[in-house]
C-alpha cells in the first residue's frame, strides 16, 4: 500500500512547472560554461617573466602531507534512488508495498549479505566486491534536506548546509595549497573534471583549481588541438575588455594541454571497458593516472538519475554503467599496481522518496548510499546504519532520515586516505567538526607534519564608493611590495613597496598607482618575506 497521499494534478502541474524554471534559471547562469572548456584558474598567459615563488609555511606543510594517494569523485547527477540500488533484504515487504510497480523483485537482486542486495544487472561488482575493493556508506545526506538540484549540489560542494559559501571543499584546500595560483600555477593540474563545469567543488575564493572540460570527447584530443585565441587583435572598448577576459579564461585551459598529453599517450588501458558514458570517462582517467600526470582529485559525471518517470529501464541503463565502468577502470588499475592509490567515491545531490509516484518514477527524496572503490579499503562491506524505511520514520517531507552526514565522509577522506592534519581538514570543512569514519583506511605510522606554526596571509579585494582596495591583515611587522599586472602578464605598476606592521592595511589601487588604469580585471602580487600571493582585482 502507498502510504501518503497522491498530489492532486493541480499540485503536480506546479510541481513540474517549479522543476522546469529552476532548469532554465541554471541553464541561463551557466551557459557560458556549458559550451565546453573552462579555464583552470590561471590568467597569465603573455609570456612575462615573473620571478617563482617561494612557497608559505603553509603550502610547505600540505605539501609534505601529501601522500600518493588518488581521489576520484563519480558524480551521479540527477539524485540517485538509493533503496533500487540498495535494496533491503531485511525490510523487503516493506520495501516492495511502498513500490508495486518499480521494485525489485527478489528473484533479481544479487545479495552482498543477508540483509542488502543489488539488482542483478549490476552483477560486475560481484567481482569487485568478492576482493574486497568495494564499501557502502548506508543513509548519506545532510540534515532539512534542500530539494532543489542545483542548491543541493552547492552545499555538497561547499560543504556548507545552508549554502551561503561560494567556494568548494577542494577549492580551499588548493587555495592554501597554491596561493600564488594566478600567478605561478603548479605544474600539473590540481584536479581534472569532465562534465558539471559549473560545480562549486574546485573553487576558491579566486580560482577555479580544476582542468575542466564538457565531455570526454574534449579531454581525448585536447592534446592535439593546442590552438591558442587570439589576445591581441581585439577592439579597444568594453566589449574588447571581456572578449579579452574570456579568451583569456579559455586559454588557459590549453596550458596544461602538454602535460596531459604526455600523460596520456605513455600509457595505454589494459582492460576490457565497455564503451558508455562513464566508461569513456574513467578509461581517459586511467592512462593519465598510469602515465604518472600526477593529479590529486578527478571528478567525472554519469548523468540522467533524475527519474521522476520511466525509472526502471532509466535506471537499469546507469546502473550498468556504473558497475561496467568500476570493474574495468580498477582491472585497468590493477595492472599496473595503480588499484591500492586509487579511491572511487560516488556522490550525489540528493535520494529519492521511499515510494514511487504516478509515473513510474520517485521524486525528488533526502537520504542515499555512497559507494568506495579501490584494493586500499582493505575488504568489503557496510558502514553506518540504513535509514529506517517505515513511514513512521520519515521527515516532515516524507523522505529517509540521513543516518551518515556526507560530510563525515569527506572528513574521513581528507583524514584517513590523504593524511591531512584534523585542524586542516577544519579548516577546509568551514571550522565544524564531523565524525570520521571507519572505511578501512588510515594513516597510521605515516608523519603528518604539525601544522600549529603555519599561517596564511589574508588579503582581499574590496569595493566601495567606486573605488578599489586591497586588504591586508599582517601579523607581523614585515616589508610588503605589490604589483599589479594586466591580465597578460605584464606588469603594469608598483602599488606599495614599503614595510608594514601587525593590523588591518587598506591599499586604495587608483590612489597608489597615480597613473590611469583603465576599466577591467587585472592581478595583484603581494611578495613578503619571500612568499607570493596573487588574486585577481577589478579596476572600476
Amino acid at each position: 500500500m502507498l502510504f501518503k497521499d497522491t498530489p492532486s494534478g493541480k499540485k503536480n502541474k506546479e510541481i513540474k512547472e517549479a522543476h522546469d524554471q529552476e532548469h532554465a534559471t541554471w541553464n541561463r547562469r551557466s551557459f557560458i560554461q556549458a559550451l565546453g572548456l573552462a579555464g583552470a584558474g590561471s590568467m597569465i598567459l603573455g609570456g612575462t617573466n615573473v620571478s617563482a615563488t617561494a612557497p608559505s609555511p603553509l603550502s610547505v606543510a600540505l605539501s609534505e602531507s601529501e601522500n600518493d594517494n588518488i581521489l576520484v569523485i563519480i558524480r551521479l547527477k540527477g539524485g540517485n534512488d538509493g533503496l533500487n540500488t540498495i535494496v533491503p533484504l531485511n525490510d523487503y515487504g516493506t520495501y516492495a508495498n511502498l513500490r508495486p510497480t518499480i521494485r525489485h523483485q527478489e528473484n533479481e537482486l544479487l545479495s552482498l549479505s543477508p540483509e542488502f542486495a543489488i539488482p542483478s544487472y549490476m552483477n560486475a561488482l560481484e567481482s569487485v566486491w568478492g576482493e574486497g575493493k568495494m564499501k557502502v556508506i548506508h543513509g548519506v545526506g545532510y540534515p532539512d534536506q534542500n530539494l532543489s538540484h542545483f542548491r543541493s549540489s552547492d552545499i555538497w560542494a561547499s560543504a556548507d548546509a545552508i549554502n551561503v559559501e561560494p567556494t568548494g571543499w577542494w577549492g580551499r584546500y588548493f587555495e592554501d595549497l597554491y596561493p600564488d595560483y594566478l600567478i605561478n600555477p603548479p605544474e600539473v593540474p590540481p584536479a581534472i573534471q569532465i562534465g558539471s563545469v559549473g560545480n562549486l567543488i574546485f573553487k576558491g575564493s579566486d580560482s577555479n583549481y580544476a582542468f575542466s572540460v564538457a565531455n570526454p570527447d574534449q579531454l581525448a584530443t585536447i592534446g592535439q588541438t593546442g590552438g591558442l585565441h587570439d589576445l591581441e587583435n581585439l577592439p579597444e572598448c568594453l566589449y574588447g575588455d571581456k572578449l579579452l577576459y574570456v579568451r583569456s579564461q579559455t586559454n588557459t585551459t590549453f596550458t596544461y594541454a602538454q602535460v596531459i598529453s604526455d600523460a596520456y599517450t605513455s600509457s595505454s588501458n589494459q582492460a576490457a571497458y565497455v564503451q558508455d558514458k562513464l566508461s569513456d570517462q574513467l578509461a581517459i582517467i586511467a592512462r593519465m593516472i598510469k602515465g604518472g600526470l600526477g593529479t590529486k582529485v578527478y571528478m567525472v559525471t554519469l548523468d540522467g538519475f533524475d527519474t521522476h518517470a520511466d525509472q526502471v529501464g532509466r535506471q537499469r541503463e546507469l546502473h550498468q554503467d556504473l558497475a561496467n565502468s568500476i570493474k574495468h577502470f580498477y582491472e585497468d588499475l590493477a595492472a599496473q599496481g595503480y588499484d591500492d592509490k586509487v579511491l572511487g567515491m560516488t556522490i550525489s545531490e540528493f535520494g529519492r522518496r521511499p515510494y514511487e509516484n504516478g509515473s513510474n518514477g520517485t521524486d525528488h527524496g533526502a537520504a542515499s548510499p555512497t559507494f568506495l572503490f579501490g584494493a586500499g579499503l582493505n575488504g568489503n562491506g557496510f558502514v553506518g546504519t540504513h535509514p529506517e524505511i517505515n513511514a513512521s520514520s520519515w521527515d516532515n517531507n516524507n523522505n529517509l532520515i540521513p543516518s551518515t552526514d556526507f560530510r563525515d565522509v569527506y572528513a574521513s577522506v581528507l583524514t584517513d586516505w590523504f593524511c591531512l592534519d584534523p585542524s586542516i581538514v577544519s579548516t577546509i570543512l568551514l571550522n565544524e567538526n564531523y565524525q570520521p569514519l571507519n572505511l578501512g583506511f588510515n594513516c597510521q605510522g605515516l608523519s603528518i607534519p604539525d601544522f600549529s606554526n603555519t599561517s596564511h596571509l589574508s588579503h582581499v579585494p574590496t569595493y566601495k564608493d567606486n573605488r578599489t582596495f586591497i586588504e591586508i591583515n599582517m601579523q607581523n611587522t614585515a616589508h610588503v611590495e605589490i604589483i599589479l599586472f594586466n591580465i597578460l602578464g605584464q606588469e603594469v605598476v608598483t602599488l606599495t613597496n614599503e614595510i608594514l606592521h601587525p593590523g588591518n592595511h587598506s591599499i586604495d589601487v587608483k590612489a597608489r598607482a597615480n597613473t590611469r588604469l583603465g576599466y577591467g580585471q587585472y592581478i595583484y602580487r603581494i611578495n613578503t618575506q619571500g612568499q607570493f600571493y596573487s588574486k585577481s582585482i577589478l579596476i572600476k
